[in-house]
């Protein structure tokens, strides 16, 4: 192998049986020492090729910090092509050949360069961009979904700046149009459509179940082709915005980051037609979800405070109370932690003043105690991670506090509980707890076909990697990579 080629290592080497056990477990520091050794890389080199920084490297190497991020360990595969089954990954995009040069060929809107939005702020507009959307997702098969795992999200100024002109007036479609015939009984038929697959949507999934949203979206935009009455056409964007946001959370849940922000665009621009601030709000607060997922605190409060700007005068208490925790996230991920008791401080308070869940929007219903304190919990666990003695019993009594006021009905958010009051326990030092709340998070996730929910499962793995581990610790870990891998 020519060692000066930055990310790749020979055959050989890749075979190695401690290379692969070390891979397996998740132990980069003998990974990188293995690598370094006989692929001939460098510190350096790996650090480049993995997009860290030599320092984190070296701390990797001599076990002061371990990597528990999925985000990093797709890096680490992709940088240094380690092919995604080592590490408990699925098939990495470019194990497929030319996915990149393939993805860049796909018909609809991943077509655009990174960041350009130039389609105008028109409901004819939107309307085109769902029906190329959803042609796209429709004959989108196994290969193509593979390659679209390769389209990277969008982030800093040319995501940002596309976004502006949501808060610009809606404009009026003057376009002629064959008229219409949908009546109040059909679009209400197709709202309760919208908040079934919205529902179905919170356990994650794709394949089928995202055709089904986009064939429905695709018929909804058929029907706005149409010159309907003003209250259905308004009412029917509305149904394109759910539609869409559920889309959104659907890719986003297999991997497919660029898809998911598409969706998450028409969503912003459907709530936009159809006059809904609040749920431009909560499109926005979900991108922003998205980008602290992938580390970019700074982009999500931008998001959340055009939200919260955009929807001042109509959002009610739930809502106001959601996008307050989304800032106290964004905050937490810059080590801010006066600004994120600050704003948790505010959603709680906005919170107190919310009435039964009809009282608002029935999607931000879902929004009450059990979930306020789940989010809490799930940002002090992320400050714990550099801080345990004092955030970590913080973390474990809010977990508790949502685990003991909701169930398995709340799908995603059942697991990430258990799993976060897992990873508390590891942080505690309670291994024999640990090893319990462990395996109820693999119960539950593995009822559900979340991507997201499988991620957090990846980031408690290395917590049950070591020598001289407890049997119930290395039973969890036996489960946990069952789970990852099939």
């Amino acid at each position: 192998m020519d060692a000066t080629t930055p990310g790749l290592l020979a055959p050989d080497v890749l075979d190695r049986d401690d290379l692969r056990r070390a891979l397996e477990e998740h132990d980069f520091a003998a990974a990188f020492s293995l690598i370094k050794k006989w692929g001939g890389l460098s510190q350096n080199r790996i650090a480049a090729s993995c997009q860290l920084t030599p320092g984190k490297v070296s701390t990797i190497m001599n076990g002061s910090s371990r990597v528990t991020s999925i985000e990093v360990i797709r890096r680490i595969s992709d940088g240094l092509r380690i092919p995604g089954h080592l590490l408990g990954l699925a098939p990495r995009p470019w194990e497929s050949g030319n996915a990149v040069l393939d993805e860049q060929r796909m018909p609809g809107p991943d077509t655009r360069q990174p960041g350009t939005d130039a389609v105008p702020w028109r409901p004819d507009a939107t309307t085109g961009m769902a029906a190329d959307l959803t042609r796209s997702d429709l004959v989108m098969d196994r290969r193509a979904a593979t390659r679209a795992l390769a389209g990277a999200a969008v982030t800093g100024a040319p995501l940002l700046d596309a976004l502006d002109g949501w808060r610009t007036p809606a404009a009026t479609d003057d376009r002629a149009r064959r008229p219409g015939r949908l009546g109040a009984r059909e679009v209400e038929e197709l709202e309760s459509t919208a908040r079934a697959f919205r529902k179905w949507g919170r356990t994650g999934g794709g394949g089928l179940r995202r055709k089904a949203v986009a064939g429905q979206l695709a018929e909804v935009a058929a029907a706005l082709d149409e010159h309907q009455a003003p209250v259905i056409e308004r009412r029917l964007y509305g149904v394109m915005a759910q539609l869409a946001g559920t889309a959104a959370s659907m890719a986003w849940d297999v991997g497919q980051q660029r898809r998911a922000q598409d969706y998450y665009r028409l969503a912003l621009r459907a709530a936009h037609a159809g006059v809904d601030t609040r749920f431009g709000a909560n499109v926005l607060a979900g991108m922003a979800r998205q980008m602290l997922y992938h580390d970019r605190p700074h982009d999500a409060l931008e998001l959340v405070r055009l939200a919260q700007d955009g929807a001042r005068r109509t959002a009610g208490p739930r809502l106001r109370a959601m996008l307050y925790t989304r800032e106290a996230w964004a905050l937490a991920r810059m080590d801010r932690p006066s600004g994120f008791r600050r704003a948790t401080g505010q959603a709680a308070e906005a919170l107190s003043d919310a009435g039964g869940p009809d009282s608002e929007p029935y999607w931000i219903g879902y929004f009450d105690d059990a979930e306020l304190a789940g989010v809490t919990g799930g940002r002090l666990l992320d400050m714990a991670r550099s801080d345990p003695r004092t955030y970590a019993d913080q973390a474990a009594d809010h977990i508790r506090n949502a685990l003991d006021r909701r169930g398995p009905e709340a799908g995603r958010g059942h697991a990430l509980d258990w799993i976060g009051l897992a990873e508390c326990a590891f942080l505690l030092g309670d291994i024999s707890s640990a090893a319990d709340y462990s395996r109820r998070a693999v119960e539950v996730a593995s009822d559900l076909l979340s991507g997201r929910v499988r991620a957090q499962l990846a980031q408690l793995y290395p917590y049950t990697v070591g020598d001289g581990v407890p049997g119930a610790v290395a039973e969890v870990r036996a489960s946990i990579r069952t789970l990852l891998t099939t």
